[in-house]
């Protein structure tokens, strides 16, 4: 079979010839109107064309008499809603012979025409049947547009659904885990307040709220974590780390609570090859804690885990592998995704926010590595493997070595009890927030430290205490009715130097984000502090902006950043 070159098959004739002869006449002639003609010797062919396009089909009146014309006719009995395809049949005596009646019965949308035919007929009826078909395609087109826009429209309404379903399971998840420790810090209080509590009763009391105020505030991290990553806000220093130290240091963290449970972890971290990557070790530490922590905590009592440090080509790859409760196969695709959890439900044996593992794998790609999961199936424990890429410099040896960068670190021990090492006596500080329980928090933890303290509930009386008598140092809420901090420092610094307009102003808010911080600096403030503070750190913070200085036993101990 021929075809004319450069038309497409939905606009070809199809040819059902009972000879080669007639045949390549017919072709010939279409080929003169520029008509693509492709003939067919069975019927059997002529379907299987079809169904590859055409815009018409000629049969002659031999062909309407084989036996397998049925196989057409059913073909165009079950074409689709946007076609007709257009047949026409050559028999002697034209529309009213036998075979042109019959055909008109069996056809459809069928023209028949009288032979011998004139070529000029054959070609304007050809021509016209095309055109015809011509809309037709363009229906199919119309259809498929609408159809492919009624799909985007049920699977953007499914992930719509979706998104929403995992919106309130978040949602739900989030304040089972806020309240959790709130019922026993609220709980706690209450005994406390209300009974004769043992100094035994009381340690226990103080250490749960402690504990639980601390897992709330991890909860808060975890979300602003997440925040800063989605929006790209989240900074990196940057630096050459040894891998060693922070995978050593996560494990010192997660030691006690893994012996606790009778959880035994092996470890096989190669020492005699350079663990050096390129990254920030506070973030890198985080990851490491993370995984170790998350198999901590899905290890059964008696399990075990182990943790490998190999070099593998120009890669290092930290695995943590447990022999935990593991991954289905099908939340395993799913195991880094945000707010996604394997047991979601009111009867899961694990708390959390689902946040961990794709804060995780967002920080290991900031780092330019990569981070993959396994697991042969639930019971049978997992492994995560984080690879990250290598560091390798060779440092002149004519230069001298770069001192070690120190990145301060405050643990809860030395919080507690270096507390008393931050004198303010003399320091005259202005606490302003509209909550009362808040304000009377700071007022007492800065008289503990022998600080006068002048309390205001809002920015307009918090300025009359300026115009009466300015304080040392401002410590401010950002978050007020009427008039928000940002509004006070403004007014602040619109003032004269005599009366207070270059304060120093310590911005204590609950609105944490970096672009809170760089909001608080730009408006006038000098430091940004999130709630929860440690009371070291903000007792720290303004006496380094009184002027003051710490106790020089205190100085092995860098200041909270």
């Amino acid at each position: 079979m021929t075809r004319a070159q450069g038309e497409p098959d939905d606009e070809r004739v199809l040819l059902l010839a009972p000879t080669s002869k007639d045949a390549a006449m017919t072709r010939q002639m279409f080929a003169g109107i520029g008509v693509a003609c492709t003939a067919c010797y069975g019927v059997d062919e002529l379907c299987k064309q079809v169904a590859i396009g055409a815009g018409a089909v000629v049969l002659t009146e031999h062909a309407c008499g084989l036996q397998e014309i049925g196989l057409f006719i059913e073909l165009l009995r079950h074409q689709p809603p946007w076609s007709d395809l257009p047949v026409v049949v050559l028999a002697g005596g034209g529309a009213n012979s036998v075979v042109g009646q019959t055909a008109m019965g069996l056809f459809g949308n069928v023209t028949v025409l009288e032979r011998p035919v004139q070529m000029a007929s054959l070609a304007s009826v050809v021509r016209t049947l095309i055109r015809s078909r011509r809309r037709q395609y363009q229906i199919r087109e119309h259809l498929r547009e609408r159809e492919a826009l009624l799909a985007a429209e049920r699977a953007a309404r499914t992930e719509a659904e979706r998104a929403g379903r995992v919106k309130d399971e978040f949602l739900a998840t989030l304040s089972h885990e806020l309240r959790t420790p709130l019922n026993a810090i609220f709980g706690w209080s209450q005994i406390l307040r209300t009974t004769e509590a043992s100094a035994e009763d009381l340690a226990e009391g103080l250490g749960t709220i402690e504990r639980n105020a601390r897992a709330q505030a991890q909860i808060i991290e975890d979300l602003l974590d997440m925040s800063r990553i989605i929006n790209g806000n989240i900074r990196l220093d940057v630096q050459r780390v040894d891998l060693l130290p922070a995978i050593e240091a996560a494990l010192e963290t997660v030691r006690p609570a893994a012996e606790a449970r009778d959880i035994r972890i092996h470890t096989v971290l190669d020492s005699s090859t350079a663990a050096m990557v390129s990254g920030d070790p506070g973030r890198l530490q985080q990851v490491f804690w993370n995984l170790l922590s998350n198999s901590v905590k899905f290890t059964p009592r008696g399990g075990r885990m182990q943790v490998l440090l190999e070099r593998v080509a120009s890669n290092l790859e930290i695995s943590v592998i447990d022999s935990g409760e593991g991954i289905s196969a099908d939340f395993l695709p799913h195991v880094f995704d945000r707010f996604r959890q394997a047991d979601a439900s009111t009867t899961r044996r694990h708390g959390g926010l689902g946040l961990g593992l794709a804060i995780v794998k967002q920080l290991v790609e900031l780092h330019g590595g990569t981070i993959r999961a396994r697991s042969p199936g639930p019971g049978q424990g997992a492994t995560f493997v984080v690879s990250l890429p290598m560091t390798i410099l060779h440092p002149d040896p004519n230069l001298p070595p770069l001192p070690a960068r120190r990145h301060p670190a405050a643990s809860p021990a030395w919080l507690s009890t270096d507390r008393e090492k931050v004198k303010l006596e003399g320091v005259n500080v202005l606490v302003v927030d509209d909550e009362p329980d808040a304000r009377d928090l700071i007022r007492r933890l800065l008289e503990g430290s022998h600080a006068t303290v002048v309390t205001a509930s809002s920015a307009a009386e918090a300025l009359e205490v300026f115009r009466r008598s300015p304080p040392s140092v401002l410590v401010s809420d950002i978050g007020m009715p009427h008039e928000d901090g940002y509004a006070l420092i403004r007014a602040v610094r619109a003032l004269d130097p005599a009366q207070g307009g270059q304060t120093p102003a310590v911005a204590l808010t609950a609105y944490a984000r970096s672009e809170d911080r760089v909001r608080a600096l730009h408006h006038g403030f000098q430091m940004h502090v999130a709630k929860p503070v440690e009371p070291t750190e903000l007792l720290t913070v303004i006496a380094a902006l009184a002027g003051r200085t710490v106790s020089p036993e205190h100085s092995e101990h860098p200041a909270p950043a």
